[in-house]
């Protein structure tokens, strides 16, 4: 926002950066002034007002926090007396922001906590401008206020431990009225830990399971201050969704407040008063909520601002301002609500799963609840969990079972398909196997893999624009997401048997979407797919920087390209895409090892360890 007076820009910092060794040297003594070319402005002046200030040497104070504001004040150079606006970004930034002035005042939001930097130029009125030398400035934003709790669901019986990290009281939770754990924790197999080092015995996650009649989890007091701001976080795989309301967190009495599956909208929500009074509030997203799959909830409300934004996998979908979803005094409920209307007095049971739930006494920042939802287990390596895992060996008929991830999905073949003992075989003309889905949540991140090898006689007919899908999902107006080969030209090579040159085709490997309009958003393999022998197949969606990513065995392809997810319906396939009642892009292939998950992977060290080359 800018004023004439007192220029003003308000942005958001990104991401906070990895900084090198001599960016955190330079740290200490605060300027990177450049050199000027004698004619141009020299490095402007930059002073950081309270309660931030400048890192000098042996001198680096953090204060505020992610999400208060920090104001710079930029001024010419001594030397200089006709600067007319500055350019300056973050280092984390690629793209330089513009004020115009002699002397400005800039405010930005860091997101998240640490040393950050704060590179200006200054401009001067000759001709068009001249850019002059850069002034690096540094600060240290200090840590948030740390959970008030957080709860795993990790133990093997008793209480849900809370390990929230700020001091005071901790909240324990005791599961009630049939409330069990299971092995389908959100984090998966746990390989490494925090430090990135590999852990000698892999651990599997648990998470709460609950019935929806009866089963429940409670704290014995309140976690969420009456009145105050807080943010509230978890993850939640609910088994179905109708048109009752079903409550995944909620505090207060039959008016207090409520996280949950909104039935009348058929969404997620927060709200208060589930009686429906006059006083009801309601904050809903956007997107309709989905069953059987894993997504990440998150509502934030800041008394200060009297601002409610409630995010879904990360990304905000709904935002009100001037109202107050307070909570009231009262135990901290998982999984169903005070009502003064059920004969029970509660009502709202939640039928699934929930697990990595945490809360904060202050308003987290959109990175921060982004960070949340990507669920990081260190540098290296991203929580995923297992949701679908097909093996054909040793397997016959035309049923292929998964009996490894827990969820239980089936593989149904049709037409000419078939399992051979080792792969599912497709001819490229009627095969294909499916999936009831969804199995992930189109708006998360997930991960796809699969090992093909292509049929080299039959792919070798196809004309130039050939497509053949290996596994995806579809929407109404076109793939939501898949894997797929494309014959993308020919090349001329001498056939052995008639010492004639012949034409056979060249073709790629592509993850992303196919539009209806024939267009695509897709990473595609640096190499021709080989014809030759199986090629092991990965996709990575990562919902919070909204982004893909092809990996051809455990080498990243491509490099990461935008994409927009776009909810999908109807089957999981592989081998073809169901299309107005028939089946189109048929694959001739052989498909074996077919896995799904939920989370997006984070390296390719991750890929080798998790799916293998």
């Amino acid at each position: 926002m800018l004023t004439p007076a007192a220029p003003m820009a308000h942005a958001a910092t990104g991401g906070q950066p990895s900084y090198s060794a001599d960016e955190r040297a330079r740290a200490e003594h605060g300027r990177d002034d450049g050199e000027p070319d004698g004619t141009a402005p020299g490095a402007p002046g930059v002073t950081i007002a309270a309660p931030y200030s400048e890192c000098l040497a042996n001198d680096c104070q953090a204060a505020g926090g992610p999400g208060v504001d920090v104001t710079f004040t930029l001024s010419p150079n001594e030397a200089d007396t006709d600067v007319v606006s500055y350019d300056y970004r973050l280092s984390s930034e690629s793209v330089w922001r513009t004020v115009s002035g002699a002397t400005v005042t800039v405010t930005l939001t860091p997101q998240l906590s640490g040393l950050h930097f704060l590179d200006v130029r200054a401009r001067d009125d000759v001709g068009r401008g001249r850019l002059g030398a850069t002034t690096r400035v540094s600060f240290k934003v200090a840590e948030g206020h740390g959970e008030s709790g957080r709860w795993r669901f990790a133990e093997a019986e008793g209480a849900a431990l809370d390990s929230g990290t700020s001091q005071g009281d901790r909240h324990d939770v005791v599961l009630s009225g049939g409330a069990t754990r299971d092995e389908r924790g959100r984090r998966g197999l746990i390989t490494h830990d925090p430090q990135g080092v590999a852990l000698p015995d892999p651990v599997t996650d648990r998470g709460l399971l609950l019935d929806g009649t009866a089963g429940y989890a409670a704290t014995e007091g309140p976690v969420v201050g009456a009145g105050a701001s807080y943010t509230l976080s978890a993850w939640v795989r609910p088994e179905s969704l109708g048109s009752t309301d079903q409550v995944v967190l909620a505090q207060g009495g039959s008016g207090g407040l409520r996280l949950l599956y909104d039935g009348a909208r058929g969404t997620w929500a927060l709200r208060n008063d589930t009686e429906g009074g006059p006083g009801q509030v309601t904050v809903a997203a956007g997107l309709p909520a989905v069953a059987g799959v894993w997504t990440h909830l998150a509502a934030m409300y800041d008394a200060a601002a009297g601002q409610v934004r409630l995010y879904v996998n990360g990304r905000l979908q709904a935002q009100e301002s001037a109202v107050a979803l307070v909570a009231e005094d009262g135990p901290l409920e998982f999984g169903r609500a005070a009502s003064a209307t059920a004969s029970t007095g509660y009502a709202g049971y939640f039928a699934g799963s929930l697990d990595e739930v945490a809360i904060w006494q202050r308003p987290l920042t959109d990175t921060e609840i982004g960070d949340e939802a990507r669920v990081v287990v260190n540098a290296g390596h991203n929580a995923v969990e297992l949701v679908a895992d097909w093996s054909a060996t040793g397997q016959s008929g035309a049923t292929l079972a998964d009996t490894a991830s827990g969820y239980a999905p089936e593989l149904l073949l049709s037409g000419s398909a078939a399992l051979d003992g080792r792969a599912i075989v497709l001819d490229g003309v009627d095969g294909a196997a499916t999936a009831d889905g969804p199995l992930v949540d189109d708006t998360g991140s997930f991960t796809v893999s699969a090992e093909v090898t292509l049929d080299a006689a039959a792919i070798s007919t196809k004309p130039v624009g050939f497509v053949g899908q290996v596994l995806g999902w579809r929407s109404a107006d076109g793939s939501v997401w898949g894997l797929w080969y494309q014959v993308t030209g020919t090349r001329t090579v001498l056939d052995p048997d008639t010492f004639e040159e012949v034409a056979v085709p060249v073709g790629a490997w592509r993850f992303g979407r196919r539009n209806a309009d024939g267009s695509q958003t897709a990473v595609t393999s640096d190499e021709p797919a080989r014809l030759d022998g199986p090629v092991r197949l990965t996709g990575v969606h990562d919902a919070q920087d909204a982004m893909i990513e092809l990996y051809v065995g455990s080498a990243r392809n491509g490099g990461a390209v935008p994409f927009t997810a776009t909810p999908g319906s109807g089957d999981f396939t592989v081998g073809a895409v169901p299309e107005a009642g028939s089946w189109t892009d048929r694959l001739p292939a052989r498909v074996t090892g077919v896995r799904v998950w939920a989370g997006a992977m984070a390296s390719p060290q991750q890929i080798a360890v998790v799916v293998g080359g």
